[in-house]
């Protein structure tokens, strides 16, 4: 979808971009270690990083792509993941 709205939309100078957000701690997430600890260990052995991303985490990449330094990036998808997806 996002490669698809950002080829229409391009001409119409909207640029359309996804973040794609791996584990995080948030609220809903944050009884995990305790609730299903084989759970959280069988995760945090997949993330290179060795643990989970906190949400302020998310700030860099969202101030640059709402900001005018990625005027020219349109339909790009950027996994912050701690490298999850690559493991």
């Amino acid at each position: 979808m996002t490669k698809s709205l950002a080829v229409a939309w391009a001409q119409d100078n909207i640029q359309v971009n996804a973040i794609l957000p791996g584990w995080f701690m948030t609220g809903l997430t944050e009884s995990i270690p305790q609730r299903d600890p084989a759970r959280y260990a069988l995760i945090n052995q997949r993330i290179p990083a060795e643990r989970w991303g906190n949400p302020e985490e998310l700030q860099g990449p969202v101030v640059f792509l709402a900001g005018s330094g990625s005027d020219y990036v349109t339909g790009a998808a950027l996994t912050v993941d701690g490298g999850y997806s690559v493991k």
